[in-house]
């Protein structure tokens, strides 16, 4: 059963509010959407909001109760301080439970890759696909098997497309992972080999100018 999580309206105008807020342990945010008249600025317990969060994952549908009216709704938005990576501000979108809507959902990679084995780097260009999904059916995640990917091989949307029981509103050259070869150790050099001494300039008939950083034409 999900829990009731108040939020609180809150007055706008200025950043010193919002900083006053953070400062107390709330956490801004702005609900939006269905059954909701307009885009309204609330807050809530940053902690309270922290622990359902955890519990239940990002794409969890909260419970909102405001001013009386609980609404169904989910995280749309989210906003983090650059240097703390705390969540400083987010935006709540109100939805109707028996409509589908889009939502961005984590890409879960699994299997050991072949080419990783092999010696193989493995990287993930994208972590998320769009779906298209009634919010009951929401997932916390999609598998993507990379077992069979070899040393210069990409997996795109279309290898797996046909695999994933949920519509993706992704293009099918939607790039999941790529593994390529790994970098070949730096080769040897013999330090005087490296040296050049002003002996050598002079002997390629290159002179250097103390005023110019370049090759004197």
């Amino acid at each position: 059963m999900n829990t009731v999580i108040t939020a609180n309206k809150r007055e706008t105008g200025s950043h010193s509010i919002l900083t006053q807020l953070r400062n107390e342990g709330k956490l801004p945010s702005v609900i939006y959407g269905y059954n909701v008249e307009e885009t309204t600025p609330v807050y809530f317990e940053y902690k309270e909001m922290a622990r359902e969060v955890q519990r239940n994952g990002i794409n969890h549908i909260f419970k909102i109760k405001l001013d009386g009216t609980t609404y169904s709704a989910i995280i749309n938005e989210i906003q983090r301080d650059a240097l703390k990576n705390q969540v400083k501000h987010f935006d709540l979108l109100s939805i109707n439970m028996k409509e589908e809507l889009e939502v961005d959902v984590p890409i879960s990679i699994v299997g050991e890759s072949v080419g990783v084995k092999e010696g193989g780097v493995l990287t993930q260009p994208n972590v998320d696909l769009k779906i298209r999904v009634k919010p009951s059916d929401i997932p916390d995640s999609i598998e993507v098997d990379i077992s069979e990917l070899g040393v210069g091989d990409t997996l795109s949307l279309a290898d797996v497309r046909d695999k994933i029981k949920f519509e993706i509103l992704n293009d099918d050259d939607y790039t999941l992972a790529t593994v390529t070869p790994p970098t070949p150790p730096a080769e040897d050099v013999d330090p005087e080999d490296a040296a050049v001494t002003a002996d050598d300039v002079e002997a390629t008939g290159e002179k250097l100018d103390p005023g110019k950083p370049g090759r004197e034409d």
